[in-house]
């Protein structure tokens, strides 16, 4: 490690499982790499829906306490174990791992869980994209296998994994059918290029989905979950597929005839290297609607039952 590195860094740790009040902002030590490893200096981290989960004892990630969670973030390598050879000091890079880290200054993750970032992407908002990119493209390509001039539903499009599901799918050559939340929902799916977009909460999204689909969906992404997901569904041609990430409550239903596939948007190198290759030099947006800094990640928590679009992100520095 660079020996003007700092020993300690600050960091939103939980000491047991439980509420939003169990965060404090803790010093720490600084991560050392081990050599497969690189350490990030982070800018931005990401805020996830399922982080509650994990703070909660839900979902258990970690083992031991202080414990700090979140799976990605962006900014500089600071240092890099004696057996990287894909970084090197000075690049500016975005990660995703599911060991938790990331609400802190500093971070260390395997040099397969981190890629640079593309040109495409602005720096700040490469901070909450490598869950939300990974798990769309892989349910999008990886599990839907979408092809060119498919029509395809995606319910949850302004959310986290939406909102860059409709731009990856239709780089893919997908036309897409957005079910979004709210109206600011809306103009972000809209604004994002999806071919036609509902509030599915207020408007008529059986109606809609006829009329742009007469013969029936090809495929379905569902990224949340919620009461209108199955009737929205029953749009989807004998032999569609859908498919949604492992962890969406309430799991959706499949019509008759149509195949139901649950997955997993794991980092790896191969996965980063498939997204920056989607996204290349066009710009892709990654909204983010809130930021925060480490002290505020009680309320950040909270705010998460809240309405909202895109995704929250700490700002570290």
């Amino acid at each position: 490690m660079d020996t003007a590195m700092p020993e300690t860094m600050k960091a939103a740790a939980i000491d047991r499982f439980g509420g939003p009040e169990v965060f404090r902002v803790r010093s720490l030590s600084v991560p050392k790499p081990k050599p497969n490893q690189i350490l990030i200096r982070l800018d931005t981290a990401g805020i996830g829906v399922w982080d509650p989960e994990v703070r909660a004892g839900e979902f258990v990630l970690g083992k031991g306490f202080p414990q700090v969670i979140g799976n990605d973030g962006a900014g500089t390598v600071v240092a890099v174990g004696s057996r990287v050879r894909r970084f090197r000091s000075g690049d500016h890079v975005y990660a995703y791992t599911m060991r938790g880290g990331f609400y802190a200054e500093y971070v260390a993750v395997t040099q397969d869980e981190a890629a640079h970032i593309p040109p495409g992407v602005k720096r700040d908002e490469a901070g909450v994209l490598g869950a939300l990119g990974i798990t769309a493209l892989a349910g999008l390509e990886g599990t839907l296998r979408i092809k060119r001039g498919e029509r395809l539903m995606i319910f949850g499009a302004s959310g986290g994994i939406g909102h860059i599901a409709v731009q990856l799918a239709k780089r893919l050559g997908a036309k897409v059918f957005a079910i979004a939340s709210g109206k600011d929902g809306v103009r972000l799916a809209r604004r994002l290029g999806a071919d036609a977009v509902v509030d599915g909460r207020e408007d008529d999204v059986t109606a809609a989905a006829a009329r742009f689909a007469p013969g029936g969906f090809d495929a379905a992404l569902v990224v949340t979950g919620g009461k209108e997901v199955n009737a929205a569904l029953r749009a989807l041609k004998e032999g569609g597929r859908v498919a949604y990430p492992n962890g969406v409550e309430p799991e959706p239903r499949a019509p008759k005839g149509v195949k139901l596939i649950a997955f997993d948007g794991m980092p790896s190198r191969r996965a980063f290297d498939r997204l920056n290759a989607v996204i290349g030099r066009k710009r892709l947006h990654v909204e983010l609607e809130r930021t925060y800094s480490l002290g505020q990640a009680a309320t950040a928590h909270r705010d998460l039952a809240k309405h909202h679009v895109g995704r929250a992100a700490f700002r570290l520095h």
